[in-house]
């Protein structure tokens, strides 16, 4: 386990434990999808007629930082163009809260980690942590924007839409959430997730109109991805507008989004989990699993195994604390400070929490096997390998699950036999998910 205490429970896994045979299968993903998102900023802004508010000289500043947005670079890039050809002096700044380990310098690295570098972009990035107070809500909560966007003479914010992993309401992850937590920094983070997600749904449009109200917000440019991860729906949205269609487009992203497309699992294995595929880590909406005092829907899953930690994530591991066992290299990868602070701001701890660790990625899947329930035999184990939640279009499941992929339209059977396959040091490969490393064999 590299520098930290190896587990002694190896033996817990059942070295004689067999698993599952396994099929390959293909889920359908909606077809829906935008070919050049530079010419459809293009039509959107022409569309809205947003050039009569820009004028020249002005400062123009454009909040970023959702993670994993498909082809963010080339829309803001787009809206980088649109603003300076009507004479304004755009600039990036990033709008998350306290990501970047809450400090300026980690929230520009995120941005350029995007591939949002001045170069590709076109224009410079200011990112600090200070803010301006705006004042205060009828409740007391004061609310914070990020300095440089506060003295600019116009705001945008481009962001993706989508539901969020804590809580559902008619706007959840998307403009109005980046406009109040995102362009907040640390302290506006903080201050509102005081609250508890379960106040957000009516916190949230209540702290956007009273931002909207005392800053120049222009517009928000919305997107929407489809089950494949790529763009289906972009739409740039004026001040006045931005609550009402948001809600609109939240719905399309829940129809969009992909899914499980099982009721009940007994096993899912995750190869990796990471703040670039999704604020929790691996999102509930996909798993079913959130923490302990968030009411939620999903599949049913008794055990959920993650194996690793993506580099994108530096070590911000929040929500693996909603699985049951995890492998010793994630737990390697696993910075406390980062992971904490991300709990911590978010007012809800049981994210940070750390599973049953096991030496390997055979011993972690077959101690699930085994404890799913005692003395069921493990061919009858229903059982689902994702990558990650994001991607779901190529998943492998157990046998035992067939009949129910015979039955369902948007599945369809791919290959039959895909054998179990660990290096030596039990560590889990498949071509489905990454290239077949020398000296692998079948487990």
């Amino acid at each position: 386990m590299g520098g930290k205490k190896k587990t002694t429970a190896a033996v817990l896994a059942g070295p004689e434990t067999p698993l599952p045979r396994m099929a390959r299968v293909r889920v359908r993903c909606e077809t829906l999808r935008i070919e050049d998102v530079r010419r459809a900023v293009e039509q959107e802004w022409e569309r809205t007629g947003l050039t009569a508010r820009v004028q020249p000289g002005q400062t123009i500043a454009i909040g970023c930082g959702s993670r994993g947005i498909s082809r963010i670079v080339p829309v803001v890039a787009a809206v980088v163009q649109a603003l300076q050809a009507c004479g304004a002096r755009p600039f990036l700044f990033p709008a998350m809260g306290s990501h970047g380990a809450a400090t300026a310098e980690g929230q520009r690295r995120v941005l350029e980690e995007y591939g949002l570098t001045e170069t590709a972009v076109g224009c410079p990035i200011k990112s600090t942590l200070e803010t301006e107070t705006l004042g205060t809500l009828e409740d007391g909560t004061t609310v914070h924007c990020d300095r440089y966007a506060a003295e600019a003479d116009g705001i945008v914010l481009v962001n993706r839409i989508k539901p969020h992993t804590n809580f559902h309401g008619p706007v959840e992850s998307g403009i109005v959430k980046m406009m109040c937590i995102g362009m907040g920094k640390l302290r506006g983070a903080e201050a509102l997730h005081r609250h508890g997600f379960g106040a957000f749904d009516r916190l949230l449009p209540r702290t956007a109109r009273f931002i909207m109200s005392r800053l120049p917000f222009l517009f928000g440019l919305g997107l929407v991805e489809n089950a494949c991860h790529e763009t289906a729906l972009l739409e740039i949205i004026p001040a006045e507008r931005l609550i009402e269609r948001e809600e609109i487009l939240l719905g399309r992203a829940r129809e969009l989004m992909g899914r499980l497309l099982f009721d009940r699992l007994d096993v899912l294995v995750i190869d990796e989990i990471g703040k670039n595929i999704s604020g929790s880590g691996f999102d509930p909406n996909i798993s079913g699993r959130n923490s302990r005092f968030i009411p939620w829907s999903g599949p049913e899953i008794n055990k959920i195994v993650l194996l690793d930690l993506t580099e994108e994530s530096h070590g911000n591991a929040v929500g693996l604390g909603h699985a049951d066992i995890i492998t010793a290299r994630l737990y390697d990868k696993v910075d406390l400070e980062a992971t904490y602070t991300n709990a911590v701001t978010a007012s809800y701890l049981d994210g940070a929490s750390i599973p049953v660790i096991m030496n390997s990625d055979r011993e972690a899947i077959r101690l699930a096997v085994r404890t799913v329930v005692p003395g069921r035999e493990p061919e009858a184990c229903r059982l689902v390998r994702i990558k990650n939640t994001n991607e779901l279009t190529d998943i492998l499941v157990s046998k035992s699950l067939l009949e129910e992929v015979e039955r369902h339209p948007d599945m369809e059977l791919v290959s039959l036999d895909e054998p179990w396959r660990f290096d030596k040091s039990g560590r889990l490969i498949h071509p489905l998910f990454q290239a077949a490393a020398p000296g692998a064999g079948a487990a």
